[in-house]
């Protein structure tokens, strides 16, 4: 597949664009539209054949782009993953903020250890980002911040307590940040997305079906069904979502969490 831009306008040409997690998923399917828009790609992740694999199929595609291992958990390696995107590709003008998700648990089950590896993990990742690259953002005048969340930013799904509790988190942080910066050119905004046919979901859902004792087939078709569109996204669709708020189409667009769901969210705000 060669990468095109929609409008073939390639409006991101000359851009460098930093999205974690981006070996596989959501990630990945966020680096391909920005690739697709003429961004100079920098993906990471903790690294191993699956980032080369990643960085392999975005170039074939006909993107500039580096592979950066680094573990989002870890503020070192977020120092040095920016310091090396900087060294090799320029200063950042897009991030994509992108991370693991905490294990399935319940909120009578969590001990200090599940805090202590999701804290990280989930929301500190963020700001930590954001703290190196959103300065020379305003200093330049021009700047994209999207942070892939959940839907349980708005609405809890039963079991997941550490994402209920931290996702909201990231975006109380984004919308305090979105105000701060609104007036130099960078706008802040999130992407919520809801039941998505990534590796991840295949794992929540895996557990689902041990714990209940049912085939797994049944526990995804049971969970697709319930959904007003009547089917999960493909992550290529989230990832285009993600393309457009970087983009400068969307200069006036801050301050906003979008459910990208399939009408999974009910509530009216």
């Amino acid at each position: 597949m060669t990468i095109q831009s929609a409008d073939e306008s390639c409006d991101l040409i000359g851009r460098v664009a930093l999205v974690t997690g981006a070996s596989s998923g959501l990630g990945l399917a966020a680096a391909r539209a920005l690739a697709a828009r003429g961004a100079r790609l920098a993906v990471s992740s903790r690294g191993g054949e699956k980032l080369e694999t990643a960085r392999r199929e975005l170039a074939e595609a006909g993107a500039e782009v580096v592979a950066v291992p680094a573990d989002v958990s870890r503020r070192e390696d977020l120092e040095r993953l920016v310091g090396e995107v900087e060294e090799r590709l320029g200063p950042v003008d897009v991030l994509v903020a992108n991370g693991g998700g905490p294990p399935r648990k319940a909120a009578a089950e969590l001990d200090e250890a599940d805090w202590e590896a999701a804290i990280p993990l989930v929301f500190l990742f963020v700001p930590r980002l954001c703290r190196r690259v959103v300065p020379g953002m305003r200093e330049r005048g021009w700047g994209r911040v999207v942070a892939i969340n959940s839907v349980s930013t708005r609405q809890p799904i039963p079991g997941l307590a550490l994402s209920n509790t931290l996702r909201p988190a990231v975006w109380g942080y984004l919308k305090t940040l979105s105000a701060e910066v609104a007036a130099e050119g960078v706008t802040v905004n999130a992407v919520l997305p809801g039941y998505t046919l990534t590796d991840r979901q295949r794992q929540l859902y895996a557990g689902q079906a041990e714990a209940s004792g049912r085939p797994l087939e049944e526990v995804v078709a049971e969970q697709a069904a319930a959904l007003p569109a009547g089917r999960m996204a493909e992550p290529d669709e989230i990832g285009a979502v993600v393309g457009f708020l970087c983009s400068p189409a969307a200069s006036y667009l801050t301050g906003q969490a979008i459910a990208v769901d399939g009408g999974y969210v009910r509530a009216l705000l």
